[in-house]
C-alpha cells in the first residue's frame, strides 16, 4: 500500500485533478476485489453450499438417473416362523447434477466434500420389504467438477418372503429383494445397475449361496437370494430323536407279550414323544404355501406309535384268555336242555352211591380231578400264548417293513421333493 500511495502523490504533484481521483477510484476497487475472491477447496464448498439445491435436478424429460455401479449384499437372518428375511445391502450411488459443477480454471479442483444434507440425494426401496430403512455409509459425499455426485448408502429390509420350507429341514429356496425408487408418470429417478456380490454368507441356520442381479421390466429390478438351511441342527435335534423313540419302539416286541412290562414301556414311549412335539412346537417353522412336511411327518409317528402300544394291550389280553370278545361283550350260558337234566340228575346219583366207598379212592378221585383241570388250565394258557406269539409276530413284521418303507418314503420326499411358490405375487 505505501507505494501505491507513493504513486498517487506523484501523480497528484504532476498530473491533474480528474485524473488522480480516477485511479485512485481504479485501485480502492482492485484492493476489494483482491481481498473478497476466494479460490481454496473449502471455499469452493461453501460456495456450492450457499447455493442450497435440495431438490432432484429437473430436466425437459423430467427424469433422473442415477447409476448403481455395485451392491453389497449380505443375509443377515431368516425368521422361519415368522416367514421373514433380513437384509443389509450396501450401495454406492452415482448421479449428476450440473447446477453443482464449476469452471476449474477459477476452482482449480477436480472434486471437492459436500455435507450430505446439503444436497438432493436419491432414495431407494425394498419393493416387497415391510419395513426399509436407508442410512447415509458416511456424513460426507464427492462432488466433481463436471457436477457428477458419488455417495454411499446403507439399507435396512425386512422382506417378505414366504421361504419354501416344505423339504424342512433340507430346505432350499430363492428370495427376490426387488429395489426401485419413487416414479410417477414420466417424473422421478430411474435406476441403472452395475454388479452385485454376497458378504459373507453364513448366518445362523441360514447360508446364502448365490445373489444375482436380474428384472422382469425394464423398471423391475431385484436380487435373486438363494438360501439354504445348515441341515445338520435341525437333524440332530428334531429328526434323530423321532428315529430313535421308533426304534426303541420297535425293538421293544422283545419284551413278553403277555407281561405288563411291554405295555408298560410302550405308553412311556408315547408320553415321552407327546412332551417332545409340545417342547418343540416353538422351534418348528410357520406354516406357508407349502407348509413343512415334518410336521406329517410326526403326526405319522405318533399315530405308529400309538398303534403298537393299542396292538400290544390287545394281544396282552388275549395271550391271557385267547380272546378279547368275553371282555368286550360278555357271553350268556345257553338255556340246558331236558336230556341235559336228566344226565346231571343220574351224575349226582352216581356219586352219592360213591361216597359209601372207601375214603382213600374218593380223595384220589377228587387229587387227580384236580390235577386234570390244572394241566387243562395250563394247555388252555399255553394255547392262548401261542396264539398271541403268533400275532404278535405278524404284527411285528408289519409294523416294521411298513415303518421302514414309510421312513424312506419321508427321506425322499425330504430331499427331493420340489413344492412351487409364486415370490414376485407383491408385483401381480
Amino acid at each position: 500500500m505505501i507505494p501505491a500511495v507513493m504513486v498517487l502523490v506523484k501523480l497528484f504533484l504532476t498530473h491533474s485533478l480528474g485524473k488522480t481521483v480516477f485511479l485512485l477510484s481504479l485501485l480502492t476497487v482492485g484492493c476489494g476485489l483482491a481481498e473478497t475472491i476466494c479460490t481454496s477447496r473449502r471455499c469452493l464448498a461453501q460456495m456450492l453450499i450457499n447455493k442450497n439445491f435440495s431438490s432432484q435436478p429437473q430436466y425437459e424429460n423430467c427424469s433422473q438417473t442415477v447409476y448403481v455401479p455395485y451392491i453389497e449384499y449380505q443375509t443377515l437372518s431368516v425368521d422361519t416362523k415368522n416367514l421373514r428375511l433380513y437384509s443389509l445391502l450396501q450401495a454406492m450411488l452415482v448421479w449428476s447434477d450440473p447446477e453443482l459443477s464449476w469452471n476449474t480454471s477459477v476452482y482449480k479442483y477436480n472434486a471437492v466434500v459436500l455435507p450430505v444434507q446439503t444436497v438432493w440425494i436419491p432414495e431407494l426401496q425394498v419393493t416387497n420389504g415391510i419395513q426399509t430403512t436407508m442410512t447415509d455409509a458416511s456424513r460426507d459425499l464427492l462432488v466433481y467438477s463436471n457436477g457428477t455426485l458419488v455417495h454411499f448408502v446403507n439399507i435396512n429390509a425386512e422382506v417378505d418372503c414366504a421361504v419354501n420350507l416344505f423339504n424342512y429341514p433340507f430346505a432350499a429356496d430363492e428370495c427376490p429383494v426387488a429395489i426401485q425408487t419413487w416414479s410417477y408418470d414420466e417424473c422421478g429417478t430411474d435406476l441403472v445397475f452395475g454388479k452385485v456380490w454376497k458378504n459373507d454368507g453364513s448366518h445362523g441356520d441360514w447360508q446364502t449361496t448365490h445373489v444375482s442381479l436380474e428384472k422382469k421390466r425394464d423398471d423391475r429390478h431385484y436380487i435373486m437370494v438363494g438360501l439354504s438351511i445348515k441341515y445338520t441342527g435341525p437333524f440332530i435335534t428334531l429328526l434323530l430323536p423321532t428315529i430313535l423313540i421308533v426304534l426303541a419302539d420297535v425293538v421293544s416286541f422283545a419284551l413278553p407279550v403277555g407281561e405288563g412290562e411291554r405295555n408298560g414301556f410302550k405308553v412311556t414311549l408315547v408320553l415321552s414323544f407327546t412332551m417332545f412335539l409340545g417342547i418343540l412346537n416353538d422351534v418348528l417353522p410357520g406354516d406357508s404355501e407349502c407348509s413343512p412336511i415334518i410336521r406329517t411327518h410326526f403326526c405319522v409317528c405318533l399315530v405308529l406309535m400309538v398303534l403298537s402300544m393299542l396292538v400290544s394291550m390287545v394281544l396282552t389280553q388275549v395271550a391271557k384268555d385267547g380272546t378279547i370278545v368275553s371282555r368286550c361283550w360278555p357271553q350268556r350260558a345257553a338255556p340246558k336242555t331236558r336230556r341235559e337234566e336228566q344226565d346231571e340228575e343220574n351224575q349226582a346219583d352216581i356219586s352219592v352211591v360213591k361216597l359209601g366207598g372207601s375214603e382213600d379212592s374218593q380223595m384220589l378221585r377228587k387229587v387227580v380231578k384236580f390235577l386234570d383241570a390244572i394241566k387243562a388250565k395250563e394247555l388252555e394258557s399255553e394255547r392262548c400264548k401261542a396264539i398271541a406269539n403268533r400275532l404278535d409276530t405278524i404284527f411285528f413284521w408289519f409294523y416294521f417293513i411298513l415303518g421302514t418303507v414309510y421312513f424312506c418314503a419321508m427321506t425322499y420326499v425330504m430331499v427331493r421333493y420340489e413344492c412351487k411358490i409364486d415370490h414376485f405375487d407383491f408385483w401381480n
